[in-house]
């Protein structure tokens, strides 16, 4: 059965620091495509981030310079980790990956910042 688990959100202060975890059973994330997604309420999931199979990354303008995704192959997770925080970073944030037509989603885990 395949499962990604967020964890690591919080809530923290203007200008501090998270790192989120998605941990992986049931998939090797090196063979996928991993992106990390914010929602806020009553709007869409936004794509904050992506690191794809070849180990290409795609941020956000808005985050590009403050966030870094990446992946620990031996305890298969996918991370998130966010600098410099901001209010407007507020959000449900979920992991997502997908390779050969098949799509998975976390749970999410809820990021607040405060001012």
């Amino acid at each position: 059965q395949v499962q990604l688990v967020e964890s690591g959100g919080g809530l923290v202060q203007a200008g501090g620091s998270l790192r989120l975890t998605c941990a992986a059973s049931g998939l090797n994330l090196d063979i996928y495509d991993t992106h990390w997604f914010r929602q806020t309420p009553g709007q869409e999931r936004e794509l904050v981030a992506t690191l794809n199979n070849v180990e290409t990354t795609y941020y956000d303008e808005y985050v590009k310079g403050r966030f870094t995704i990446f992946r620990d192959k031996e305890k298969n997770t996918l991370n998130l980790q966010m600098t410099g925080l901001k209010p407007e970073d507020t959000g449900v944030y979920y992991c997502h990956a997908d390779a050969y037509s098949k799509f998975y989603w976390g749970q999410g885990t809820q990021v607040t910042v405060s001012s």
